[in-house]
């Protein structure tokens, strides 16, 4: 199907530079672990970095694949949030972070992924992994196969926990890579902003949930994330959080204590928002001055959105030139649903690209009926 420019927006914005050294360094000697990484949500630009793919043990955080893999199997159809998984011996029997699942019980998808989502149940992990693999081995073949897709190069996985086994690693850009990917099924929010909550299993026993990530409760902004610890990997840390229009994912890996990579995250996340921003081209859901046109309705051409803000993330005071261009796809008739992908909106800086997202039908085009064809003639003459 062709593809038509329809229009391009250009912007350049001038303010005063900041001095990318002293603020680098000032990042670095707040940071304290084995490798770090910060970086942008939206696109993935980096804002620091250090050792990033240095291949290390990184505990638990390995979870962030497992709930990838689970979100997935509910998107496309092959597990149900409140199907019944029946929890096998050898997933009870799972030692470590757990909600003390029984053998043999059955649980709802929904509150087995919550639990790896707010404490890092090592039990739930082999359950789900059991139902969506068929076993524990199978479902870690996924898990490295889906690794690769993302273009997370530096991991290995060996297990769904991220109990020690050999060999296993990633590396700080890589858990970025997969955290960001994990942020892209909005379900996963209701589970990681919880603090608090009490596990009903179906024999009536109840275990209290914590949340593992104290920045949720304790940082401005901070909704997501996951921990991990073990002797080998030292205490580690992925987290996201949220401030006006900017997103930011920040890793640390192999700190010395557990207040150490609470910390640290923490510093990358005052560091990058005090740094950066987020320049907002292109907002989500607003009707853009650009039209589609569609044969056969009753409109001519109809109204036109971006699934999501087209933002550039970059240094405050930075000067920037950018490109928004709008491609469309032509030979649209209606009728048409809104919501209908019609097109892709790409923004560029200095020419490259740096984003791109889809374009959408704001509104529904009816198909024109013969009263209205009767009309429309009659109307002409």
């Amino acid at each position: 199907m062709k593809r038509l420019i329809l229009a391009a927006l250009a912007a350049s914005l001038c303010l005063a530079p900041m001095s990318w050294k002293e603020t680098s360094a000032e990042a670095e000697a707040a940071v304290r672990c084995k490798a770090a990484y910060l970086c942008d949500e939206a696109s993935g630009v980096c804002a620091y970095s250090e050792n990033e793919t240095e291949r290390l043990p990184i505990a638990s955080i390995c979870k962030v694949m497992t709930l990838i893999l689970s979100f997935e199997a509910v998107e496309n159809g092959s597990l149900r949030y409140d199907e019944t998984i029946s929890v096998s011996k050898n997933a009870a029997g799972m030692g470590g972070s757990q909600v003390f699942l029984g053998s043999g019980l059955s649980y709802r998808a929904e509150d087995l992924m919550k639990s790896i989502a707010v404490c890092s149940a090592n039990d739930s992990c082999v359950a789900m992994a059991e139902r969506i693999g068929g076993s524990e081995s199978l479902f870690v073949e996924k898990m490295n196969a889906r690794a690769k897709e993302i273009g997370a190069d530096n991991t290995l996985f060996a297990n769904c926990t991220g109990l020690p086994k050999e060999p296993q690693y990633s590396c700080a850009k890589d858990v970025a890579m997969m955290l960001r990917e994990l942020l892209r099924h909005q379900k996963y929010f209701e589970f990681s902003k919880v603090w608090l909550e009490d596990f009903v299993h179906p024999d009536g026993r109840t275990t209290t949930m914590t949340n593992t990530n104290k920045l949720i409760r304790f940082y401005d902004g901070c909704d997501g994330g996951k921990t991990g610890f073990t002797n080998q990997a030292g205490f580690c840390l992925a987290a996201t959080a949220k401030r006006g229009d900017t997103r930011l994912i920040s890793v640390v890996i192999g700190s010395a204590s557990s207040d150490d990579r609470f910390q640290s995250v923490k510093n990358l996340f005052e560091y990058g928002f005090s740094e950066y921003e987020s320049r907002k081209f292109v907002e989500a859901g607003k009707p853009l001055e650009n039209k589609l046109p569609v044969r056969g309705g009753k409109q001519k051409e109809i109204a036109l959105c971006a699934e999501r803000d087209l933002s550039l993330f970059c240094k405050r005071g930075e000067e920037v030139n950018c490109e928004t261009q709008f491609e469309l796809a032509e030979g649209f008739r209606a009728p048409l649903e809104a919501g209908t992908e019609v097109g892709t909106a790409i923004l560029y800086r200095d020419g490259v690209e740096v984003s791109r997202c889809k374009l959408l039908a704001a509104e529904p085009a009816e198909r024109l009926g013969y009263g209205d064809a009767f009309r429309e003639i009659a109307g002409k003459w």
